[in-house]
């Protein structure tokens, strides 16, 4: 069976650096470490963007039915 789902896609990109744009227009970027079904992520070395401050920590759980999308950088 070909890896087509989402789930397959977030497997390939742990360890790599993402970015993570959320519903409430913030941009969040750092190292996938986890995904689970629900595609609730756990990110790590955090740069958290929004329309007026930058933010870094070392690491989030992001809900995933707060996310719009996930990218690779």
């Amino acid at each position: 069976m070909a890896d087509n789902r989402p789930l397959d896609a977030l497997e390939r990109a742990k360890e790599k650096k993402v970015i993570v744009k959320l519903k409430s227009g913030e941009e969040i970027i750092g190292n996938l470490k986890a995904a689970d079904l629900h595609l609730n992520v756990w990110l790590t070395e955090v740069e958290i963007i929004s329309s007026n401050e930058r933010k870094r920590v070392e690491e989030v759980l992001i809900r995933g039915d707060s996310i719009s999308y996930i990218v690779t950088a």
